[in-house]
């Protein structure tokens, strides 16, 4: 193409410069005779009238000549070509016989077993011949081996497809094709000996005995100033303890892998479960971290992770122990499959949807039947702190894992002032342990948010005001309406100055400011991501693609009462991810289910919450006085476990019916809130229900929000959850 496209470049001047000749004489002829040329026939044309003759002649004779001319010079480039590509095939036929000879002299006394320079072939040199040579040259730096290249016969023989797919790829495959220096380190890459190759491989340029060659001239290069390039590197391989495939997938080692796994064994007793996680602990419940763990007088719970519920009772952070789960290794092997887990640096980098599989951040591949992504969610940060330097950054906490919980713990042991920024569920349960313990260690606990009040955003103003009050009376230090401008470090002390002015020093700052739900998969698998909530899209059956399911905090699915929502709380790990499990076995059940959250503020007091809670809505509140076993410690006593959404049936909520009460007295307006019920209403109609102090009551509340009804009067729904009795 590149030649005809060449000649064609030099004969289109000749034909237009023809072409406008003819046009001129046929204009001067015009003119002469003063009349235009008249449309003639072929057969008067041939006949020669007079005057028109010689005209048309001239015309056929320049025609003519600019076709010859145009043969010639094509003919002398094709010739010419053909003459330059065989002077070229003869260089390259000529310098392969004295490339080995450049290569004997280096090697010496080390390669008399088979001298390089005694191989007699021109055409076909050895494959390990070159291999050697590339070798020599990468460690002796000569230049004339660095420009040969080798005959065309070679290029044919090193380039067909087996020699590509083998077991571990064979560096003459490149090397011989072309720039050998530069291929060169891939012969010191090589992860095994050559030999085992060459028995598998068809073709006839790698020949065996060449092998010591090889290895010889490796180490007569290490004294060279390259030698670090010829030695032998194994590159970095697939661990043997991951299975090449899982029927099933499970992407995050959280609670809501967890639930999903267990479902899925439920359905299906042989069912194969991996889950593949980046931490280096089993699956584990994350609410304690922040509530009981700190209030434990075990001084080996930091270890163990066995705490005390408020009800007094022990049990483990762990959902399982170790030998409910079977090794990654032996998960094809169980008779009766079973649910292993790898953890520690495994990471998912990649999601081939088509392919059905999932590469990690080692390199490993996992092919799959069913995949679920319960990848949760990492901690936000200020930007102010991430803008800050390393040496902040060393002193910030963003609490989130286990090992997130044994720093602080031992952090607030060691220094003398802790700043929480954020005034949400996990800044005040952490406000409230440190601050009791604040006295016993002499520790300084400051709490900072720019909200008028703890958990601001989801308590009404007065609620949330006595709430600070609460957390005030732990010994915190609580600082409102705090928006903080930049931190700095100074003469061994973090400076935190607000926009207001004010300038705080501590030791160490907690983060917590809410979660990012991760989606770094997204991308490479496709999936939609939420713009408004976060989190990937899915439909009601929890599903993001074909044979795909997000569980959990990653997950933005579409609620029929409350629209499309994220939900980044225990109890919604649990039953999403149990019903993600369920749709995996072919269920094909629509998430319904709305989930609770809780927090305690110590054991005195706590709440449980449903729906959409947002302080910016209107509510109504009734309340009533507490009496001894309307505390969180009451309510773990009754349910056996400090999970409060474990304790919760799966009854419909429309079969359980209040106890008949006699109407209560006035209700004194006091701010003493010590047990109530708040709505959240949007367009008249309850969305949202926080039971402050009252347990146990949420499939109460969950009917109530999934009928959707309007309200006359709350006091009357109220006594459903029986907050009047004594």
């Amino acid at each position: 193409m590149f030649k005809c496209k060449t000649v064609w470049n030099k004969l289109a001047p000749l034909a237009r410069a023809s072409s406008m000749l003819c046009l001129q004489n046929a204009r001067k002829s015009a003119l002469r005779h003063g009349r235009r040329l008249e449309m003639v026939q072929k057969a008067q044309m041939s006949s020669g009238p007079a005057g028109g003759g010689g005209e048309n002649t001239l015309y056929y004779v320049l025609i003519g000549a600019t076709c010859l001319g145009a043969g010639v010079y094509a003919y002398r480039t094709v010739s010419g070509d053909k003459e330059r590509y065989n002077e070229r095939m003869i260089e390259i036929a000529s310098r392969p016989k004295q490339e080995p000879q450049a290569a004997e002299a280096v090697v010496g006394a080390e390669s008399k077993e088979e001298p390089v320079a005694e191989e007699p072939t021109l055409t076909e040199p050895p494959a390990e011949e070159l291999l050697v040579t590339e070798a020599v040259v990468e460690s002796t730096e000569t230049e004339p081996v660095a420009e040969a290249p080798v005959t065309e016969p070679i290029v044919e023989a090193s380039i067909p497809e087996p020699t590509v797919e083998s077991p571990i790829r064979e560096p003459v495959v490149e090397a011989s094709v072309t720039e050998p220096v530069a291929e060169a380190p891939a012969v010191a890459q090589s992860e095994e000996p050559l030999a085992p190759v060459v028995e598998s491989e068809p073709t006839p340029v790698i020949i065996a005995e060449h092998v010591p060659e090889a290895s010889s001239v490796s180490e007569s290069a290490a004294d060279s100033k390259a030698a670090p390039a010829a030695e032998p590197v194994e590159p970095t391989a697939a661990p043997s303890d991951v299975p090449e495939h899982a029927p099933y997938l499970l992407i995050g080692g959280g609670t809501a892998s967890f639930a999903a796994a267990r479902s899925i064994r439920a359905r299906d007793p042989g069912a194969r479960v991996l889950i593949v996680t980046e931490e280096s602990d089993l699956p584990y419940m994350r609410p304690p971290l922040s509530k009981e763990l700190w209030f434990s007088d075990d001084p080996k719970a930091i270890e163990t992770l066995r705490f005390k519920q408020w009800n007094g009772k022990e049990r483990s952070i762990y959902f399982q122990p170790p030998s409910f789960y079977v090794s990654p290794t032996d998960l094809d092997k169980v008779e009766n499959g079973g649910v292993a887990v790898r953890k520690c640096f495994m990471d998912v980098v990649h999601m081939d949807v088509r392919g059905n599989k999932v590469k990690l951040s080692d390199g490993a591949e996992i092919s799959y039947e069913k995949c679920l992504i319960a990848t949760g969610g990492v901690p936000r940060n200020l930007q102010v702190i991430d803008r800050a330097g390393e040496e902040v950054m060393k002193r910030t906490t963003l609490f989130r894992k286990i090992e997130d919980f044994r720093s602080l713990e031992k952090m607030s042991r060691e220094v003398k002032s802790i700043t929480i920024i954020g005034g949400g569920f996990l800044g005040s349960e952490l406000a409230c342990a440190l601050g009791r313990r604040s006295t016993d260690v002499g520790l300084e606990v400051i709490q900072m948010f720019p909200e008028k009040g703890n958990m601001g955003k989801v308590l009404p103003e007065y609620l949330s005001n006595w709430t600070t009050e609460k957390v005030r009376k732990e010994g915190v230090s609580v600082i409102t309406d705090a928006v903080v401008k930049n931190v700095t470090y100074k003469n061994d002390k973090l400076e935190i100055k607000l926009k207001d002015g004010r300038l705080f020093k501590t030791d160490h700052i907690v983060a917590a400011v809410g979660l990012e739900p991760s989606m770094e998969l997204a991308k490479s698998a496709g999936l939609e991501v939420d713009s408004d909530f976060g989190g990937y899209r899915v439909n009601a059956e929890l599903q993001a693609r074909s044979n795909i399911w997000v569980a959990g905090d990653a997950a933005c699915f579409y609620d029929i009462n409350l629209g499309r929502r994220r939900v980044e709380h225990h109890d919604h790990a649990v039953v999403s991810g149990r019903l993600a499990g369920e749709n995996m076995t072919g269920a094909s059940k629509p998430y319904w289910h709305q989930s609770m959250f809780w927090s305690d503020l110590g054991p005195d007091v706590g709440y449980e919450a449903i729906g959409i809670v947002d302080s910016s809505l209107p509510t109504v509140g009734v309340f009533a006085k507490a009496t001894a076993k309307d505390t969180p410690k009451a309510a773990t006593e009754q349910s056996g476990t400090g999970i409060r959404s474990e304790s919760e049936t799966e009854a419909v909520a429309g079969a359980l019916k209040a106890e008949t009460t006699a109407t209560p007295p006035p209700i004194q307006q006091e701010e003493d809130y010590g047990k109530g019920v708040i709505f959240y209403l949007r367009d008249q109609v309850v969305v949202g229900i926080v039971l402050w102090n009252v347990f146990n009551r949420m499939p109460i509340a969950r009917k109530i929000i999934k009928d959707g009804e309007q309200h006359a009067d709350l006091n009357e729904v109220a006594k459903l959850f029986n907050i009047h009795e004594d």
